[in-house]
């Protein structure tokens, strides 16, 4: 699979061009201790790497054969050994990535060096997901500062503009691995549903969502798990799972395994009794509704924004039906901030892939072998309630396939297994 992603990497870069990758930082925690390592995705997608202080150079046309393909790994010692463990050998990493030319790190600066004047452009990569808003300086955008200061006149490209459209596409492994994903995320969620009962507290359950997580041998949360009781439901982000769960309350699950890197994402609302009230069942029918019908639109050619105005117009049915909305208040309303974003703020649909939010163009439609989010919600704080139901769809050449269809979505199927 790396063999063919750095293919497809290649074929679009200009003539003469070099392409040099970083694998992520180590952050600090505090003391003498740092954050557990998380690979660089553009990285791990072209050398299957997962470890730290690797960097890949791609340079296809290099006069020299022996550069065309070079991996550079940490090297290790008998401290090393003693202190973190194993790390890569030369040969493991030739048999993990598929790259012939493995040297240490420590040669990194010198093989560069003889290269990098034989190329015209330099491709560094830079994180361009739109979602991205932090200030931290990270690895590639430093490494980027010392290249310009040591070579101004090479022209910089952006690697990110390639890998968009490219890591965007999921090859049969990668779907694969991501239904692996969502089996880990469905078993877990039958657990706490069998686990689930008036007093427990958040806390206990995210305990066995990681207990099955673990179990299996996911790689772990695929993102901070939301066990969002009662009112907590209307935070979108809740992430403090502190609290008990209280008889007549509805819990929102929102959580996925990762399992090799690639992500699940599923999210479920469930009575903390085992009984939906009527109005609760009321509400969570509705949201069903909007996520089977916004699936359906899950197809390759669907626009992104054009996609979320449609759900915006099935949702306000809903809400009107809820008592929530009235024909009034659609009359009068902004349209560019529609009366529905009261009860159902977020967008419906992202990738999903490496990254849960995954890198992908919200403006390119959709194609074959994506695979989507679909997570609509109805949050209504004056009565302490929050619905989401969330699935990860699969786009197809014959139309979608849902790789979540084995877990429990329908409000009799969750009571049946709770009771």
């Amino acid at each position: 699979m790396f063999v063919h992603n750095r293919k497809n990497f290649v074929s679009r870069l200009k003539p003469c061009s070099i392409a040099i990758f970083n694998s992520n930082d180590e952050f600090p925690r505090s003391g003498d201790q740092s954050f557990l390592f998380k690979q660089n995705p553009d990285f791990f997608y072209l050398t299957g790497i997962d470890q730290e202080q690797s960097v890949l150079v791609l340079f296809p046309e290099c006069p020299n054969p022996l550069y065309k393909e070079v991996l550079f790994l940490r090297q290790t010692n008998e401290h090393i050994a003693i202190w973190e463990g194993h790390k890569y050998t030369k040969e493991e990493g030739k048999i993990t990535s598929g790259i012939k030319s493995i040297y240490w790190l420590s040669e990194f600066d010198a093989v560069l060096q003889a290269i990098i004047n034989y190329a015209e452009y330099i491709y560094i990569n830079t994180n361009e997901n739109d979602r991205y808003s932090h200030a931290v300086p990270y690895r590639d955008i430093r490494f980027l500062d010392s290249l310009r200061a040591k070579y101004p006149l090479h022209k910089y490209e952006r690697s990110a503009l390639i890998l968009r459209d490219l890591r965007a596409v999921k090859s049969a492994t990668e779907i694969e691995l991501t239904k692996k994903a969502c089996n880990i995320t469905r078993d877990a969620f039958i657990r706490v549903l069998e686990f689930t009962k008036p007093g427990v507290t958040e806390y206990e359950i995210e305990a066995e969502i990681t207990h099955e997580f673990l179990r299996q041998r996911a790689t772990g949360n695929a993102y901070n798990p939301i066990i969002a009781s009662g009112k907590n439901a209307i935070v979108l982000h809740y992430v403090d799972n502190n609290q008990v769960c209280k008889d007549g309350d509805v819990i929102l699950f929102d959580f996925g395994a990762e399992y090799a890197n690639y992500n699940a994402d599923m999210s479920r609302s469930v009575p903390v009794n085992g009984r939906f009230t009527k109005r609760q069942r009321d509400v969570y029918n509705a949201v069903l509704r909007v996520m089977r019908s916004a699936t359906k639109m899950i197809v390759a050619g669907t626009v992104l924004n054009e996609y979320h105005e449609e759900v915006g117009k099935i949702m306000t049915d809903e809400l009107i039906g809820l008592g929530l909305l009235t024909k009034h208040d659609i009359a009068k309303q902004n349209p560019d901030v529609p009366v529905y974003k009261r009860y159902f703020m977020h967008g419906t649909s992202h990738h999903l892939g490496l990254d849960v939010h995954d890198f992908a163009s919200r403006y390119k439609p959709f194609e074959v072998g994506n695979i989507l989010t679909c997570e609509p919600g109805i949050y209504i704080a004056e009565e302490g309630l929050g619905i989401r139901i969330e699935n990860n769809i699969l786009i197809t050449a014959e139309g979608n396939v849902d790789l979540m269809a084995d877990i429990p979505v329908e409000a009799a199927h969750i009571e049946d297994i709770m009771n």
